[in-house]
């Protein structure tokens, strides 16, 4: 099966990716200009003793040396929202789900060198615009509720694949000057945060870093732009539960 849709949408989200956790926190973009942080006072917050600068450098290095974590994200695009969650590892097994618009829900395991998609009826039918009501039934009393296994290698699944690289979410954090700064305390799913800010053009970057225990970046977040987005990390250094569908519950495609 053709997956057009998904992959011409995949593309827009994991560059919106790219764009967010390469240029936003790199020497090239905001969070890597001037260490405007170094001269900040000193506070009785979190990290007390490190400038806001230092603390995101600290950070992005914890959290580059993870294997695994559970990433959500959300995301405007030209094409539409964009909502994942996804367990990924450095091996490149990952486990989740991606939806683009309302509806158009796509499920995703890799496992080794195998890939395995399962489609909602919103995204095989989707797919299946501009066929004929009886190819499209066809379709759908063949596939959905059933797995498509396939070579991560191959075509299409190649292209989703790039969904279970770590480092297409983590690449771009690179532990270099920057000029974040201290923006108070918060919280992300119960864990105490520090929060870092800064702002590039229309853009405004807030990132919330672990205020207890590994000093992981838990939360980025976009404002402004033309792909505003939230990502938040999760369940660090974690096994990854990608394991192979039952064989009943894979499609017979021929």
């Amino acid at each position: 099966m053709s997956s057009t849709a998904l992959v011409r949408m995949k593309r827009t989200a994991i560059a919106a990716l790219c764009t967010a956790t390469g240029l936003g926190l790199t020497a090239c973009g905001p969070l890597g200009a001037t260490v405007a942080g170094a001269g900040e006072k000193a506070d009785s917050g979190p990290y007390a003793e490190l400038s806001g600068s230092e603390v995101l450098n600290k950070a992005v290095k914890v959290t580059k040396a993870a294997t695994s974590l559970r990433l959500g994200v959300t995301m405007t695009t030209a094409d539409g929202p964009v909502e994942a969650h996804m367990a990924v590892d450095t091996k490149g097994d990952c486990a989740g789900t991606i939806s683009f618009g309302a509806a158009a829900t796509t499920e995703l395991i890799k496992t080794g060198d195998t890939v395995y998609l399962r489609f909602d009826e919103a995204m095989l039918r989707k797919e299946g615009e501009g066929r004929s009501k009886e190819e499209t039934d066809a379709v759908l009393k063949t596939m959905l509720g059933k797995w498509i296994k396939d070579d991560a290698e191959s075509g299409d699944a190649k292209d989703l694949v790039e969904f279970c690289d770590l480092d297409t979410y983590l690449g771009g954090f690179d532990a270099d000057s920057n000029s974040a700064r201290k923006g108070g305390e918060s919280a992300v799913n119960g864990t105490p945060t520090l929060v870092l800010a800064e702002s590039y053009r229309d853009e405004k970057y807030t990132v919330h870093v672990a205020a207890k225990g590994t000093p992981y970046v838990l939360k980025l977040q976009v404002a402004g732009g033309t792909q505003p987005m939230s990502m938040t990390f999760a369940e660090f250094n974690k096994p990854v539960a990608a394991k192979k569908p039952a064989a009943k519950d894979i499609a017979d495609i021929g």
